[in-house]
């Protein structure tokens, strides 16, 4: 057998040999490879000889750990209707040999599930959560279908609660009216006609029961597959109530017409409109938790324009391939991500990005699917499409988000999956308590069902899933994408935000600032001379210089000879001439004097800007200072961060002197400068030691270690994509104030889930004591299982209607 393992923990070529070492020497083991760069090992094996389990426990003894190669799948779960069954999914799944990682989010209906496919397939994860008493179904199964399910399901809902209110109105105004002063007629006079009174609640609730049958298709059916859920109370607080009526229709027909005061059938019927009026009130407040996604699906237009042989052709969104030439007008909508080749215009980029102000547009300049073009033609080719675009890719992380659990969710997903039987067994002992200690069966049996119908597993399983949809929804609109609920809970937690300086506190493009000249040579001069010089370079010192000379439009000139000089500057040969161009240590060791420009160079250094000394013939000619001038809101940003008390930290490659300017520009408190890029991992991980919850906030591909190392990454939208891999929260906008937008979002949003857990535990905890008749002890009233059902109902509706108060969340990006 050929199986590819990961292997983690793998430094260098000694590791990847001592990986291989061990490997071999498994009994059964043919041949072992390791890939260092891809940190994989490719070992075949005698399966009657030697296991997975075997190969990877050597490779642990040997200090490194080995992990099958890992597919995550998000199916569909049908059936799921509380907390209880959520946690059934996860433990049924979660059993199975080669799952990783399974996650249920009740909310969304959907199960994350991280497998190694060696292992364990799709088909043997479906079946498992068949037995369960669910279905699951893969997502590709559902493209474009979930609205619909969804708009079906609602209407069914509906339906059912129309009906079933139809028949219960008048069953309780038969049952109750007496309380209110209303007669009945003669013929269902419980007084007169027992019989007829017990006859006319049976048939109104019949059809009640009936459109209500999913409660006990599903509760039954969980129970017997020891996995009971709030179905299961429903349907055994109600079946024990319909039953005992039954029963009370019996005694009657037998002559025992006392039994026409302890008829239950309204109890039933109620419950059942009361549970589905509260379950069609939830999901129309889940339809909104995702409005944010709804929204970024349908910024996608359908169709494109494509320019071909000179031909306008309208083609669909599907149809467009990388390399097509699309033409969009003013007031249409971009259909992919491409790049423009002809005109010039300002787009929208609002809902990708959530900056308000149209960007402008030309040759050469990106543009994004789903962002809208405002007054100008363009003509642009399509480089990404489908799944690739910037707009599928927001998608995807907000989508994953919500599907990822907070670990503050763990304590109420425990409870919830013990929550169901605990209660059912409480509703029996109290019940069983009542009638030793004496009371009737009526009185017993209005115990069992309101403690069954008050339980509410529900409440438990949305408090979390829906604020965590709701704020990562919310982040996507002011382009923040928060990649897991877990970066979501811990930003709030944050005591230390560590910046990279350039491209993040700084815009990254270094700008010429400052030309100093000797009497004898013009700045024009010393310009043409530096900027010629250094256009072999590709130093982004050297790239400021010569960009400098390009907007002045200056004719630079050819260069002889070029030496680079790695940590000190260039040489070169111009017109014969030899030219020096570099730091202090440079014209030191060419014996070039610096004469007055040393106390200027100094100066310069004083204001965080970089000095470059140019010399020729020996002599000093000039300095070209160069800089990298800081963003426009990284002092507002700071302050705020300060504000709610984060000290902030400065990591650069940079000097200490031109690192400590730029600090004393936006008020940092520390600066960590002259760090290797390897090594700014190591720095985030010192701070971390010190016990402190760190956020690492960067651009580049040499901030990836210390952006996974960080509690919290960052990434800043403009960078690269191997920062925006590594990172848990990626900011669109080039801009730092979302990160003050972040931590907001998620102080928010982790308080509003503390109020909806606080709810949850809240109401059960007083809600069943209530139910099991501790008021009556002490001479109060027993609680009525319609109250009960009410207060199930409402419990799970204001869980949902207060995490949908974070859809009025708005960054405080106020001065």
């Amino acid at each position: 057998m050929k199986k590819t393992l990961k292997i983690e923990g793998m430094t260098c070529a000694a590791c990847s040999r001592a990986v291989e070492r061990v490997s071999n020497k498994i009994e059964g083991v043919s041949e072992a490879n390791v890939n260092l760069a891809t940190e994989k090992l490719n070992i075949t094996f005698d399966e009657t000889k030697a296991s997975l389990e075997d190969i990877k426990k050597a490779i642990g003894k040997a200090g490194y750990i080995a992990k099958g190669e890992e597919v995550s799948k998000v199916l569909k779960i049908e059936g799921m209707t509380c907390a209880a069954c959520s946690k059934a999914v996860e433990r049924v799944t979660r059993k199975l040999d080669g799952v990783i990682e399974s996650n249920v989010n009740l909310a969304t209906e959907k199960l994350n599930i991280k497998f190694e496919p060696g292992v364990v397939g799709i088909s043997d994860i479906k079946k498992a959560v068949d037995k369960a008493g669910y279905k699951a179904i893969e997502e590709a199964e559902t493209v474009g279908k979930d609205k619909d399910i969804k708009e079906k399901q609602l209407k069914e809902m509906k339906n059912r609660l129309v009906i079933s209110l139809f028949f219960t109105v008048p069953l309780l105004i038969i049952t109750m009216g007496h309380m209110v002063g209303l007669k009945l007629p003669m013929i269902i006079d419980p007084h007169m006609n027992p019989l007829n009174f017990a006859l006319i609640q049976l048939i109104l609730v019949t059809p009640v029961i009936i459109v209500g049958r999913k409660f006990y298709t599903v509760g039954f059916k969980t129970l017997i597959k020891r996995n009971p859920n709030m179905d299961s109370l429903i349907a055994i607080g109600s079946s024990a109530a319909y039953i005992y009526g039954l029963f009370a229709i019996y005694k009657i027909l037998n002559g025992y017409n006392e039994y026409v005061m302890k008829l239950y059938f309204e109890s039933a019927g109620t419950i059942l409109t009361l549970i589905t009026f509260g379950k069609y009130l939830e999901s129309v407040s889940k339809g909104k938790t995702s409005e944010a996604i709804k929204k970024l699906m349908g910024l996608a237009p359908k169709t494109a324009v494509m320019i071909k042989d000179g031909k306008e052709n309208v083609i669909s969104i599907d149809d467009v391939e990388v390399g097509d030439v699309i033409l969009v007008k003013p007031g249409e909508k971009i259909p992919v991500d491409g790049m423009v080749i002809d005109g010039i215009t300002s787009i929208d980029e609002s809902m990708l990005t959530g900056e308000s102000i149209p960007v402008e547009k030309t040759k050469g300049s990106n543009v994004f699917g789903g962002s809208i073009n405002k007054n100008g033609s363009i003509r642009y080719e399509a480089t990404k499409i489908g799944k690739d675009t910037a707009l599928s890719q927001i998608i995807k992380l907000v989508e994953d988000a919500q599907g990822s659990k907070a670990p503050i969710a763990k304590m109420a997903d425990i409870i919830s999956g013990y929550f169901v039987p605990i209660v059912i067994i409480l509703a029996i002992i109290s019940s069983l308590a009542w009638r030793v200690s004496g009371e009737s069966w009526t009185f017993v049996l209005t115990i069992f069902i309101s403690v069954l119908v008050i339980a509410c597993p529900c409440a438990l399983g949305l408090a979390t899933p829906t604020a965590i949809m709701v704020g990562t929804g919310k982040g996507a609109e002011y382009g923040v994408l928060i990649k897991s609920g877990e970066a979501l809970e811990i930003a709030h937690q944050i005591q230390t935000i560590v910046f990279d300086k350039t491209g993040t506190i700084t815009e990254g493009n270094p700008k010429v600032t400052d030309i100093l000249t000797v009497p004898e040579v013009s700045k024009e001069e010393l310009l043409i001379i530096a900027a010629s010089a250094e256009k072999a370079s590709e130093h982004p010192l050297g790239e400021a210089i010569v960009q400098s000379a390009k907007d002045k439009e200056l004719i630079l000139k050819d260069v002889e000879f070029f030496n680079a000089i790695p940590g000190h500057g260039i040489e070169v040969k111009i017109e014969g001439k030899k030219i020096l161009l570099g730091n202090k240590k440079l014209m030191s060791e060419s014996n070039v004097l610096l004469e007055k420009l040393d106390k200027e160079a100094v100066r310069l250094a004083d204001e965080g800007k970089t000095p470059m000394f140019i010399s020729w013939d020996d002599n000093i000619k000039g300095i070209i200072a160069v800089a990298d001038t800081v963003k426009e809101n990284s002092k507002k940003a700071i302050k705020k961060l300060h504000d709610i008390g984060i000290e902030v930290t400065m990591i650069t490659g940079d000097n200490k002197k031109t690192a400590e300017a730029i600090a004393k520009q936006v008020g940092i408190d520390r600066v960590i400068a002259e760090v290797l890029p390897e090594d700014k991992a190591l720095q985030v991980k010192k701070l971390q030691q010190s016990g402190k919850k760190v956020a690492m906030v960067g651009d580049g591909i040499n901030d990836a270690p210390a952006l996974a190392q960080a509690d919290v990454g960052m990434a800043i939208g403009s960078g690269t994509d191997v920062a925006m891999e590594s990172a848990d929260i990626v900011l669109i906008k080039n801009d730092i104030m979302d990160v003050v937008t972040a931590i907001e979002l998620s102080n928010k949003t982790i308080r509003n889930i503390k109020q909806n857990l606080f709810w949850a535990f809240g109401y059960n905890t007083v809600g069943i004591p209530v139910a099991m008749g501790i008021l009556h002890i002490f001479g109060g009233p027993l609680l009525n299982p319609m109250i009960g059902a009410a207060a199930m109902s409402l419990s799970s509706v204001s869980v949902v209607t207060n995490a949908l108060r974070l859809r009025g969340f708005k960054p405080n990006n106020s001065k």
